[in-house]
């Protein structure tokens, strides 16, 4: 009865509407993984909202989109003295009291010893106030407002780097899972997909640890770009930078869902690019090759402020991944943008 039960869950997965991800809320709006920017992207009409989970120091879980400080926040500012040797503000240096005292800030680079803001158009840089918080803090308030509003938004969780943490002797990925199964999130029918880029300790979370927790969430592989060091993983003694191609290759999708739901991918993936232009965007099979496997496809990041070369306005990069590649949702930094989309789509 419970296989029976997943197959259906997987195949609803497959036929259902395109799934609208709150790419760290309405970051395209608000300071990105911000409580305000949650509730916007809530109000926007998401079907899922994006926690992006690093621990700080003292094991607490933090929803920030890296396990480093110095790129959102005013961390060199108060702490000048606690950089690594790279010159980096690692957020597991640093207790939660310690991270709650920083100012939160749309995201940056430093050029010449001056903060560049990346996305100029955006949220203005260091105005208004804003905070880091727990992933238990941003779980009680969708949780609340599924509750007085009546709807059922759900969690799409990614633990960063699974495998730093471990170099520094923690389990992300067990503390995550921790706090799910306490807010009631344990099964494949729990509103909450588990991602990734770190496969190898995907597969353990699903071999190994849900077993043990009696869990069995939907697990998404994250796909990283060609040539990126997203994440690592240890091999024949030592700890060496992860091959993406082996999830790309549609010969592996069956070995794949064994462990995974699913895949997050570039929608780059999903699109020819040396043959797409305006107009004309030719997309490829990988959606239609996952499908064959039970596995969903949600494509990351869409911008209207980033848009890819081949696409003249994101509604064009909308019809094209969503609906021409047939991806199954997609991560926005500006939800509205594609909630009307899909409600005028015909």
């Amino acid at each position: 009865m419970k296989k029976i039960l997943y197959m259906a869950i997987a195949l609803s997965l497959l036929g259902a509407e395109k799934l609208v991800i709150g790419h760290r809320g309405a970051s395209g709006y608000l300071p990105e993984h911000t409580l305000p920017a949650k509730v916007l992207a809530y109000a926007m009409g998401v079907d899922y909202l994006e926690q992006d989970l690093a621990m700080t120091k003292d094991n607490q879980l933090i929803v920030i989109h890296d396990h480093y400080l110095d790129s959102l926040t005013d961390v060199a500012k108060q702490f000048p003295h606690r950089a690594r040797k790279d010159g980096r503000y690692y957020v597991i240096d640093f207790t939660l009291d310690e991270i709650r005292n920083l100012n939160f800030t749309e995201g940056f680079k430093v050029q010449n010893g001056k903060k560049i803001q990346i996305f100029p158009e955006r949220f203005p840089m260091e105005t208004s106030t804003f905070k880091i918080h727990t992933f238990e803090e941003e779980i009680q308030l969708i949780q609340g407002l599924n509750k007085t509003l009546g709807k059922e938004v759900g969690l799409y969780v990614e633990t960063k780097a699974p495998w730093f943490h471990k170099q520094e002797g923690k389990n992300i990925s067990k503390a995550t899972l921790e706090v799910l199964k306490k807010y009631g999130y344990t099964t494949k029918d729990s509103k909450v997909f588990f991602q990734s880029f770190d496969y190898p300790d995907l597969i353990e979370v699903k071999t190994k640890l849900m077993p043990q927790m009696n869990m069995d969430l939907k697990t998404i592989a994250l796909i990283g770009r060609k040539g990126t060091k997203e994440t690592y993983e240890f091999k024949d003694g030592k700890w060496v930078v992860y091959d993406f191609d082996y999830l790309k290759n549609p010969k592996n999708f069956k070995e794949i869902a064994k462990y995974v739901d699913g895949f997050g991918s570039n929608y780059e993936i999903l699109i020819d690019v040396t043959k797409s232009r305006p107009g004309a965007i030719v997309p490829t099979d990988f959606a239609k090759q996952a499908h064959k496997h039970n596995l969903v496809v949600h494509c990351y990041t869409f911008r209207k402020d980033q848009l890819p070369s081949y696409a003249k306005n994101l509604d064009e990069l909308h019809e094209a991944v969503l609906f021409a590649a047939k991806a199954d949702g997609g991560f926005t930094d500006f939800p509205d943008l594609m909630v009307n989309f899909l409600k005028n789509h015909k």
